[in-house]
């Protein structure tokens, strides 16, 4: 079961009794996932001008997903009590797919602030308990790929020859007071023992994919606590082959261009 995405690289994790389910009950949902996914490919470029904020490559993960009929829900559960209403809560799912009656909810979270794992467990947890949905699943980013997150970056920084602060708006980006402020003090006191790539491209990842945003290690640690269950859950981590270099330029604004428009992601706080 998804093996072409595993020979890519992808985290794969079954819990609660989610791969049996899945494959009896599901084939053509592992189908759709598998095809989806194995087809994402996001430029290093949309890491680096996304400010740490959804890439258009996941935007367009979101449309190649509804485009296979994996809507937007917003889930509304009542309890009345002799026609009286008491309780009305709602439970909203980006993707949710209905196979035939039952349904699978999924959320992909790129970059958030770990919290929201909280939240789409919590959901996920509610929605099974109500028979709402037969399996939760979470797309966010592998291990490797949040470990190997600053040598992609400083390979970037390396490539484009960026020296110093103005080289960036060359490349779209542009820095806060604060960001510029917080990569010189770090030059200065590195004292020329690193250059300016090494230093912009730390911060960069520190300050924009940290270890308190969404990301392999920050799920496994809820899951592994028990957050969402007993919702059999399916959780993919992204792999760091996702991520592409020396795209032809025209190839790299049709992406990002073909993403625009589509929902963006709460990006960390600057």
């Amino acid at each position: 079961m998804f093996d072409k995405l595993i020979d890519k690289g992808f985290q794969i994790e079954f819990h609660s009794h989610a791969k049996a389910i899945l494959s009896v009950d599901f084939p053509a949902a592992i189908a759709e996932l598998e095809n989806v996914l194995a087809a994402l490919t996001i430029p290093v470029e949309e890491i680096i001008r996304s400010g740490g904020g959804e890439t258009k490559g996941t935007q367009r993960l979101r449309r190649a997903l509804s485009e296979a009929a994996w809507r937007k829900v917003n889930f509304i559960i009542e309890k009345t009590i002799n026609g009286v209403r008491r309780e009305s809560q709602s439970h909203e799912v980006d993707h949710v797919r209905d196979f035939d009656g039952r349904l699978i909810a999924l959320e992909i979270e790129w970059n958030n602030k770990d919290p929201f794992f909280d939240r789409d467990l919590e959901n996920f947890k509610r929605l099974h308990a109500e028979g709402a949905i037969s399996v939760g699943v979470i797309i966010t980013r592998g291990r490797e790929l949040q470990a190997g997150m600053y040598d992609l970056v400083r390979r970037y920084a390396e490539e484009k020859n960026i020296r110093r602060h103005d080289d960036l708006a060359k490349f779209g980006l542009s820095p806060t007071p604060r960001q510029r402020d917080a990569v010189a003090k770090r030059l200065a006191r590195a004292n020329g023992a690193k250059t300016y790539g090494d230093v912009w491209a730390d911060h960069f990842v520190s300050d924009k994919y940290g270890s308190a945003t969404t990301h392999w290690r920050k799920l496994e640690d809820r899951v592994h606590r028990g957050v969402g269950n007993p919702c059999p859950l399916l959780l993919i981590g992204l792999p760091i082959s996702t991520i592409t270099f020396g795209e032809p330029a025209a190839v790299v604004e049709a992406l990002i261009e073909e993403g625009s428009g589509e929902r963006l992601e709460a990006a960390p706080s600057e």
